[in-house]
């Protein structure tokens, strides 16, 4: 239940404070005092898109908060399910600040718009004239007989699983058309897999190539040098070997008077070891050396294969080339197995299919069994409503075709007069026409439904007298299940609230301001009665509105 509704700053709302109490409440009020206004921020706790120019005082930030007593059994489950804390209460509110930012917070705690949207949805129903036009769309026709049937969380299942359905169906079309290109791809890719990897590509073999090369192309210069170098090493009286036995010879004639000679001895024993050694692999190396044209020619036409491959494949290495072979072997499999993915899919896509007709015929057989039922209820409510001759059907069609829907369609059709024949509600009725179907709609539906508060907005216009005393008391009947809070011009409607408010408009010498208050027993007696007669208060006015409250 909507308990009670907090406003600051909200365009011509400097502060307001308002209960709110179970059954059915009337908000009255002149035009142009503010009573949309009114509606608009309830629109914002229900999730409505924000806006900077609503703010009375650019300076401040607006701020709408609303108070809804809930019942654990019914809200604990979704409050965990959003990690919120649950307190008897929910405060949802809504801060705008003067550069059009908007934050939503449910029991203090911030939460994203599509939340606040979620919990809106499920705590109140703000309908206004103009919403009426949704009695034209199909959607909202099937919506309003699966509310009737109870199946609405069915529908929310079917839903989901054929979003689902439908995303599959895509990506199986993807893949189709996928392996049909890459078909038609495969011997281009195999073409380039076969040439590389018959490449035998190898890790550091280019490296080790050139570096081979190198030194064929140098073998003369290469001989030469190791020779050369061997010689200075070890290879007459004027050698680093023999200057080398020298300065041993001089150390060990020192070694008996200069006790540090032996250290140098032993290093000087080292070196000539090492020497010796490289002076005999210096001479293996260079004898081993020589030009092999043949080893030549046989690097050279290797290196071209492998310069070949990276011009071709635009790249600079082997292990890059390496890659790229990696990645068409990858992709000559998926190629072959692509058809075996395709028939996993088909057989998901078949399952859901299954899956979802199931559903759907149940939802089909629900929607069979309740509109007999709407179709009396409408009727009688319309008798009411002073269309005496009006027809209403809800024609349920197949659509041949799994939709988001289900499998079937609803067309409401109408007629107010008996010569006229049954058409599409939204192609023949007027806007009171309109009008009362939607209310009809509403009460039929409202002991359907767990929402807890309805809100009308001058549903009624376009009525009077009789008819005007008939809606009220349809609105009394929906208030036996459901909170109702109803703006009207109707003084007949008016009188059947439990709980009587009136919006005005407070002029000051800077401003006019929108209020609102309770109004008392005698205030609703001089209210109902303004509303009979206008500016000019008369003593028949005030006896009427007597009569009409049953004072």
């Amino acid at each position: 239940m909507f308990k009670h509704l907090s406003v600051r700053n909200y365009v011509l709302i400097q502060e307001l404070e308002v209960d709110f109490y179970d059954g059915l409440s009337i908000i009255t009020g002149e035009t142009g005092a503010g009573k949309s206004i009114l509606l608009g921020a309830l629109a914002l706790l229900a999730g409505q898109r924000a806006d900077s120019n609503a703010l009375l005082d650019k300076s401040n930030k607006c701020v709408v908060e609303g108070v809804f007593g809930l019942t654990r059994k019914e809200w604990d489950s979704w409050f965990v399910e959003n990690e919120l804390d649950f307190a008897g209460d929910a405060i949802l509110r809504r801060e705008i600040s003067a550069d059009g930012k908007s934050r939503a917070f449910i029991n203090d705690t911030p939460v994203n718009l599509a939340v606040l949207k979620e919990i809106g949805a499920k705590l109140i129903d703000i309908h206004s004239q103009h919403q009426n036009i949704y009695l034209q769309s199909a959607d909202f026709q099937l919506q309003i007989v699966d509310t009737y049937a109870q199946q609405l969380d069915r529908v929310a299942e079917y839903r989901q699983l054929y979003a689902g359905y439908r995303k599959l169906s895509v990506r199986l079309e993807e893949m189709k058309a996928a392996e049909q290109q890459n078909r038609a791809d495969s011997d281009y890719h195999r073409f380039r897999f076969e040439e590389l990897n018959n490449a035998q590509l190898r890790n550091g073999e280019q490296e080790t190539l050139e570096e081979e090369l190198k030194a064929l192309l140098h073998a003369e210069e290469i001989k030469t040098g190791l020779m050369q170098a061997a010689a200075c090493l070890d290879a007459d009286e004027h050698s680093v070997v023999t200057l080398l036995k020298s300065a041993i010879a001089v150390m060990n004639r020192l070694k008996g008077v200069l006790p540090s000679a032996t250290g140098f001895l032993q290093r000087l024993d080292s070196a000539l070891i090492d020497l010796r050694d490289m002076s005999s692999e210096a001479g293996q190396i260079a004898e081993a050396v020589e030009y092999r044209p043949g080893r030549v020619d046989e690097i050279n036409e290797r290196l071209d294969v492998l310069y070949g491959l990276q011009q071709k494949h635009r790249v600079s290495s082997v292990g890059e080339l390496m890659a790229i072979r990696e990645a068409l072997d990858v992709k000559l499999s998926e190629i072959n197995d692509s058809h075996l993915q395709i028939e996993q899919t088909e057989q998901e896509i078949r399952a859901l299919e299954e899956q979802l007709n199931r559903l759907a015929e149940d939802m089909s057989v629900k929607r069979k069994q309740a509109i007999p039922q709407i179709e009396q209820q409408i009727h009688s409510y319309l008798t009411q409503l002073g269309i005496v001759n009006a027809l209403f059907k809800a024609d349920l069609q197949p659509s041949g075709a799994l939709s988001a829907n289900g499998n079937d369609g609803v067309r409401f059709l109408f007629s107010a007069n008996r010569q006229q024949q049954l058409q599409e509600l939204g192609k023949v009725a007027s806007g009171g026409e309109m009008s009362r179907v939607m209310l009809s709609l509403k009460a039929t539906i409202a002991g359907k439904i767990s929402l807890p508060t309805l809100i009308f907005d001058e549903i009624d216009s376009g009525v009077s007298g009789v008819v005007a005393e008939k809606v009220g008391n349809i609105f009394e009947q929906m208030a036996v299940s459901s909170q109702i809070i109803n703006i009207t011009h109707l003084p007949q409607v008016a009188a059947k609230g439990q709980h009587h408010y009136k919006v005005y408009k407070k002029d000051t010498e800077q401003d006019s301001q929108t209020k609102v208050r309770k109004l008392t027993r005698e205030e609703r007696v001089l209210e109902i009665a303004r509303i009979l007669s206008g500016e000019k208060m008369t003593e028949a006015a005030l006896e009427n509105a007597r009569n009409l409250l049953n004072y």
